[in-house]
């Protein structure tokens, strides 16, 4: 894990998501994002886009097979799926983030637990809102990270939703290095221990360069 050294004083921009709220916006090359688990144990699910291009996007695929690994942290680079690097973690105090466990979705709700559970409110129906709001559509919607989530994976491909593994005032702080569009759905998941059953906000702030 590593800590950072930017001061929230001298952030530029700093914004809270409600748990079941979306946020988009606009990162510059050379900005730092910070996601902030304010709480403790909130899934953040994250799509990054290259600002202007929706078709290119955060690739799981090529991330994974670039870093020879499923889960991201400090040192990762999260690739497009033209193959560029998007942007770089340089800071995380959680550890570990999935790549694999998917958003939310109503229809998944209701496979995994229970018919009743469909008209719950779900990632999917974030994303779907956010994308639009950003010009795009349900086909750029696309494989997603989970920050602060905790998905083992078995040795034999199989798939668990744990109790988290973050803890109030963890974040994950993220470089730019290229314009991305950032869009975060803030989990309001009841039915797994994901969010420790219990949904919170989660912050992000963005400063233009590391302090001195």
């Amino acid at each position: 894990m590593t800590e950072s050294r930017l001061n929230p004083e001298n952030a530029i921009f700093r914004n809270k998501i409600d748990a079941g709220d979306y946020w988009w916006h606009e990162i510059k090359k050379g900005q730092i994002l910070r996601i902030h688990d304010l709480e403790g144990n909130q899934a953040a699910d994250t799509l990054f886009y290259k600002a202007g291009h929706l078709h290119e996007r955060y690739s799981a695929s090529d991330t994974i097979k670039r870093q020879q690994g499923l889960y991201l942290t400090t040192g990762s680079v999260l690739m497009s799926t033209a193959g560029h690097p998007m942007l770089e973690i340089i800071a995380d105090t959680c550890g570990r983030h999935d790549t694999v466990g998917g958003a939310c979705s109503r229809e998944s709700n209701t496979m995994r637990y229970d018919l009743n559970k469909e008209p719950m409110h779900a990632c999917r129906d974030s994303f779907i809102q956010g994308v639009q709001k950003m010009g795009g559509s349900k086909a750029d919607i696309t494989c997603n990270i989970n920050f602060f989530m905790n998905v083992p994976v078995s040795p034999e491909g199989g798939l668990t939703f744990e109790d988290g593994i973050s803890a109030p005032g963890r974040y994950v702080e993220l470089l730019a290095l290229m314009d991305v569009v950032t869009l975060i759905s803030n989990c309001p998941q009841l039915n797994n221990p994901c969010n420790g059953w219990n949904p919170t906000p989660v912050e992000t702030l963005i400063w233009d360069q590391p302090a001195p």
